[in-house]
């Protein structure tokens, strides 16, 4: 009975036992399962994952997500040595940037140059380091700087009647990123052939100009020509794209210097509604126009005198030697005569934003400081076409401003060798004009939307054309007590040069007694001549919500001038 009893036992034991194992592999398979996918989980996590699991507080020193590393311990070397740099920083800065001064010096100066200059007891501070992604030829390290410096930098002026002025610079403060790039990479110690560096960004230079012994602002002109001249020396000499390479290893390192990459096209059209800064009649504007504040490369247009909505229709080319980073900028002064012209408003163009080979027609709004937007207020705007041609691209994209415009393969062929090789020469001034002839059709269709100027609450419009260069004039007809006139008239313009015209289309009102101008519209004729055919709606400028409608067409004959 007994060996029963123990034989069941022992089996339903074994049974409980095969049954317990076959239980804890599974849960055991279960767990690793589970950790498995935590594991993989955990490999997918992001930075920003993990910022919403851990406030920053709680990561050790040592952890660090961002690729901007600090430096710290750079920072207290340098205030250990601060005062030997100094003195071998000074006097660097004193015979490279002085010869900068005299390059950009202003017009209304005889002489700029140091009396003294010293960087002061306090150091810069590097915020921050990181290493750019991209060239696998080269290392490019990226250095944030701040400095709230004490120096001692006098100015010695000269003016050109004679007045010598010592002018301190005062309260410095900077804010840049500074740009190294080692390249070429070499066998060699220390494994790269040269440095360039430069100031890719400058985020903030504010400082004070103070007359020793005087008060600058009693000079008209001089504080704001000083400061325009610090300010565009430190933009054109060291700012990107502009670099110094330094030649570490010998070798020729020309390849790495500055060299242009195309041409831009400016046409200089107009400007409405600018500042008036006269106190007797309006401003006398004219506009300077530059990618690099260096003098030989500024232009300069013609001064259109008491004018608040200037017409300009001037046009410029500028080199480009960086298209993904220079602006193109724009300043417009009033002219004072003998006097120091004063600023209106200046704006700036980024050249990322056009599209090889594609007319571009902006508005820039004028303000006062393109560094410090100081104030709201209205300084009026300025238009222009802007066109830019890579170089080596003068085949593949219709450039409206140079000779191959439109030419047919006859003509091209006729053309001798040494002119095509002179044209295609960005930085050649013996360019040939093209003048393009033509004719011009205008239909003038209709207009939505004109202010009522009658007492009964409508106006009795009509369209007057003209061909600015030439003053051909052609007038619609009255259409009576309507704010939505429809005209449907063709006119046709014999145009000499196109390219240096301009289409004004001048709205009015009619009256018994003569006509009440509502608005108008200001029209080069480049894109007409670059497609042959349009149809659009254009705001009339003078009107709120104004609008005319016009179909143009231009059939053309391009000639040259030598």
């Amino acid at each position: 009975m007994s060996f029963y009893v123990g034989f069941v036992f022992g089996f339903a034991l074994g049974i409980g036992l095969i049954l317990g194992f076959a239980r804890f592999e599974r849960s055991r398979s279960k767990h690793r399962t589970d950790l498995a996918a935590t594991v993989a989980a955990f490999a997918r996590i992001t930075v920003d994952d993990t910022r919403k699991l851990l406030p920053a507080d709680y990561y050790p020193s040592w952890v660090v997500f961002s690729k901007r590393q600090k430096l710290n311990w750079l920072n207290q070397h340098l205030d250990k040595i601060w005062p030997y740099v100094d003195q071998a920083a000074s006097e660097l800065i004193r015979s490279s940037v002085e010869p900068m001064l005299e390059q950009y010096r202003p017009a209304v100066l005889a002489a700029l140059k140091f009396s003294k200059l010293t960087l002061g007891t306090v150091a810069p501070q590097f915020t921050g380091v990181s290493i750019i992604d991209g060239d696998a030829k080269s290392i490019t390290m990226e250095l944030d700087m701040q400095w709230d410096g004490n120096p001692n930098i006098i100015l010695d002026i000269r003016t050109h009647l004679g007045v010598g002025l010592p002018i301190q610079v005062k309260n410095i403060g900077f804010t840049g990123v500074f740009r190294f790039v080692f390249r070429p990479l070499v066998d060699e110690i220390p494994c790269f052939g040269a440095i360039s560096f430069s100031l890719r960004e400058n985020k903030n230079l504010d400082f004070k100009l103070k007359v020793i012994g005087g008060d600058i602002s009693s000079i008209p002109g001089i504080s704001d020509a000083i400061e325009e001249t610090i300010r565009d020396a430190i933009a054109d000499s060291i700012t990107w794209p502009v670099r110094q390479v330094i030649p570490i290893i010998p070798g020729d390192y020309s390849y790495l210097e500055l060299k242009p990459v195309g041409t831009l096209e400016v046409k200089l059209v107009q400007a409405k509604e600018l500042t008036n800064k006269d106190i007797i009649g309006k401003s006398d504007p004219y506009a300077v126009l530059f990618i690099r504040p260096v003098r030989s490369r500024m232009k300069t247009s013609k001064v259109i005198n008491n004018q608040l909505n200037p017409i300009w229709n001037e046009n410029f080319d500028f080199i480009v030697e960086d298209e993904t980073t220079q602006h193109l900028t724009v300043r417009v002064f009033d002219d004072e005569g003998v006097q120091a012209s004063e600023l209106i408003g200046c704006a700036q163009f980024s050249l990322k934003e056009l599209e090889p080979g594609k007319v571009k027609d902006v508005w820039l709004k004028l303000v006062k400081d393109l560094q410090i937007q100081r104030d709201n207020k209205n300084r009026g705007q300025v238009q222009l076409e802007l066109l830019y041609c890579p170089q080596g691209t003068e085949n593949a994209v219709m450039n409206p401003f140079t000779r191959d415009f439109r030419l047919t393969k006859l003509e091209k062929a006729l053309k001798s060798e040494p002119d095509e090789k002179e044209d295609t020469d960005p930085t050649s001034g013996k360019r040939k004009d093209v003048i393009l002839r033509g004719v011009l059709s205008v239909t003038v269709i209709s207009a939505e939307d004109l202010p009522a100027v009658d007492l009964m609450g409508k106006s009795d419009p009509f369209v007057v054309l003209i061909m600015r260069k030439t003053e051909q004039k052609q007038k619609t007809r009255v259409v009576h007590n309507s704010l939505d006139p429809v005209w449907n008239q063709t006119f046709d313009f014999v145009v000499e040069d196109a390219l240096h015209d301009l289409l004004l289309v001048e709205v009015y009102d009619h009256d018994t007694f003569g006509k009440d101008k509502m608005g108008r519209v200001v029209m080069t004729l480049t894109r007409v001549t670059l497609e042959g055919e349009l149809t659009e709606a254009f705001p009339i400028d003078g009107t709120k919500s104004g609008k005319i409608s016009l179909h143009l067409k231009w059939t053309s004959q391009p000639i040259f001038r030598d």
